[in-house]
């Protein structure tokens, strides 16, 4: 089973009547409870409110891949809980990052840009095309899909060059959007899968399950975790691969820690 947390802000769903109408049960539990269907999948659900925000290092340690929406609270995430989070992706989890997520402290921090694209909330319909058939994230996907209604995010977005385009979309305004990519950071993959406005049932849509499912699937590495991702070794000279003698002139001692 791939022990997958969907983490949410929880916060529409709090606040706003219709959000919470759509979603009774938080974003975050209706798309565990869809991911459960599916019998390769364990999913669990974790907040913003939750006590270190529902990732502590025990729970990340014993998660496969994580799940990230965020929209209106992406300040209030601990700075401490994003470079956890990172450096669980850099050891070898999977990360999926959901609509808004474009903006939240983890995917900025993996992305090391902007991530900055236009927008318009009006409802207008979304055709979602495939560019790529084979891509397992693709998998039992139509060439294309559309949403009735959701948010338009355009073009240019703001991310540096990725693995893989697995999805376009078009919107009824005109505008196009590179709405799933695919990367790589450490040894951990990472989704990007724009879908899911909040005031809109995206997630109630069974290809976006789908996809969402197919992409846990993806970003799933069974490889044992990195121990220590950051670690930057000074090696012996009589540790070399080959025999070598030292020369020259050295800045630092024999195991002493290099600068950062």
């Amino acid at each position: 089973m791939i022990k997958t947390i969907v983490w949410g802000e929880n916060v529409h769903e709090q606040k706003n009547k219709v959000v919470a109408d759509i979603y009774p049960d938080g974003m975050h539990n209706h798309i565990a409870a869809a991911l459960n269907n599916d019998p390769e999948i364990s999913a669990t659900s974790a907040t913003l409110q939750d006590p270190e925000h529902g990732l502590t290092e025990e729970r990340l340690a014993d998660t496969d891949v994580l799940i990230w929406w965020g929209h209106a609270a992406h300040g209030d995430v601990s700075d401490e809980i994003v470079e956890r989070v990172c450096e669980r992706v850099w050891s070898g989890m999977g990360m999926i990052f959901l609509h808004s997520a474009h903006f939240a402290k983890p995917f900025k921090r993996l992305m090391g840009a902007p991530c900055n694209l236009t927008w318009r909330e009006a409802g207008e319909r979304e055709r979602l095309w495939v560019t790529s058939r084979n891509h397992p994230i693709t998998a039992g996907i139509p060439d294309s899909f559309e949403l009735e209604n959701e948010e338009m995010y355009g073009e240019p977005f703001g991310v540096p060059e990725p693995l893989e385009t697995v999805f376009i979309s078009w919107f009824q305004g005109g505008e196009v959007f590179r709405s799933g990519l695919t990367y790589k950071r450490g040894a951990g993959n990472i989704f990007y899968f724009r879908p899911g406005h909040e005031t809109y049932p995206t997630y109630h849509n069974e290809t976006v399950q789908r996809v969402i499912a197919n992409g846990v699937k993806w970003a799933y590495n069974p490889q044992p975790r990195v121990a220590d991702p950051n670690a930057a070794p000074n090696v012996p000279v009589d540790e070399a691969p080959e025999k070598i003698e030292e020369r020259g002139p050295r800045l630092h001692e024999a195991g002493e820690e290099g600068f950062r």
